[in-house]
Order: C-alpha cells, then structure tokens, then sequence
C-alpha cells in the first residue's frame, strides 16, 4: 500500500494512523535554482526525503507544502513568497486538523533553509499541546555531510543551487537537471545580506552560490542515504516515547 495521503482512501489513511499516528509533511517551497535546476527544488527533494523516511518507519506522507518564506527571491521569474507567519498559521492549522483524526506527531521534512525559524516557532506553538507535536527536521549534520562528499565550499555556510542540491537533484529527479547550464558563482561577501535586508538576488547574477557544476548523482545518492537514515531514526524514536 502506498505511504502517501493522497493516493488513500479515509478508511486506509484510518488504519494506517491507527496503526502509526504520525504523518510527514513536506515542506518546500518555490523559488529560483539558477538556470540549470527547476524552481520546485526544495519541495522536491522535501518530498523525496519523506516518501524514504516513510517507507522506513511506516508514517504517512501528507501532501507537500509548495510555497515557504522566500522573500530574498521575490523579483525573480517564478518565485512566490508567503509570511512566515502565514506559513506558521497554516502549519498549526494543518496539526490541529490532524489531531481530530488520532494523528499525534506531525513531522515536517524541510527542504528550503529559510523555513527552518518558522518550523521553530510552529512547534513551539504547540509544544503545550496534549494531543498533537510537531517536530523539525532539515538536513541532520548538513556540514559534516558536506565535508565527506561535496569536492566545494559553501558561500559563507549558505547552500542555494550549489553543488550540494545540485547533486541531490541529480539523484532525485535528474530529468529536470541540465547540466549544460551548471555554473560556479560566489558572489561577494556582502554585508547587506548578512547584517541588513538586503535579497539575495541583488547578489548573483546566475541565482548559483557556490559550485553547481560538480553535482554529481552518485554524491547526491550518499547523502540522501545519510540523512534519510538519520531522519528514520528520529522518528521511531519520537513514535517510541507516546
């Protein structure tokens, strides 16, 4: 039987809950990759991470969420930006609306960086909650990860159409990669962004930060191995504790 909500009937998605009352939200967004990635990146390699964690533990996907906070791209063709505080509204609503139905632990697989504050203050939100938790993952030790199977550095920790995703996308769905169009870009430290308000698209010309043209598939395969065995782990031990 498949692990995703939406190709469930109610009566399957019941027993599956009754079984394992948690679910797996993940959470993307949409927003420019450069020109050799698509805009879905983040939701894609959120959804791809879900449907291994799933398989691994027995939790139900829930449908992705497409859009997250992504205001530095807001001028670029494609991208759509909502407020963090509309997406953390949402997330609860999503919890709260699950709890009805016996789910007690929603796990969000984030997959776009700049979500992570929101996940934060929507769990802690309910943390107080007796019937439903929410629990945050993204990317579990990304900088060691990184520093056993990416060949470039990040632009000042910051990981955005680069070799990292790059190779992720390259595993996932490398139909939708063109490497053709894979540049190296590190645009200058700015102090704009880093201290101030300033989008990241004033920074790059080509929407790369780093090095895209050394993504591989066999590196992006490792990597999601690492994370979705770390990932898995966190869960049955959440689902252990109640």
């Amino acid at each position: 039987m498949t692990v995703e909500a939406r190709y469930l009937s109610r009566d399957d998605f019941a027993r599956r809950i009754a079984d394992l009352p948690a679910v797996i939200l993940p959470l993307g967004a949409t927003e420019q990759h450069g020109r050799h990635l698509p805009l879905g990146v983040d939701t894609i390699l959120a959804e791809a991470l879900a449907l291994r964690v799933a398989e691994a533990t027995g939790a139900t996907v829930m449908p992705a969420m497409p859009f997250g906070y992504s205001w530095v791209w807001r001028d670029a063709p494609g991208s759509v930006t909502i407020e963090q505080r509309t997406l953390e509204d949402v997330l609860c609503q999503i919890a709260e609306s699950l709890a009805v139905q016996g789910v007690r632990h929603v796990f969000l697989i984030n997959g776009h960086e700049a979500n992570s504050a929101t996940m934060k203050y929507a769990s802690r939100r309910l943390w107080d909650s007796p019937n439903v938790k929410i629990w945050r993952l993204f990317y579990p030790d990304l900088s060691a990860v990184m520093a056993k199977h990416c060949e470039s550095p990040t632009w000042h920790g910051i990981v955005h159409a680069c070799e990292f995703e790059t190779s992720l996308m390259l595993a996932v769905a490398p139909h939708l990669v063109d490497m053709t169009k894979a540049v190296r870009e590190y645009p200058d430290l700015d102090r704009g962004y880093f201290q101030g308000g300033r989008p990241m698209g004033e920074l790059s010309e080509s929407g790369v930060f780093g090095d895209a043209t050394l993504g591989t598939a066999e590196k992006g395969n490792a990597m999601l191995q690492v994370f979705t065995d770390s990932m898995a782990q966190a869960v049955r031990e959440i689902c252990a504790g109640g």
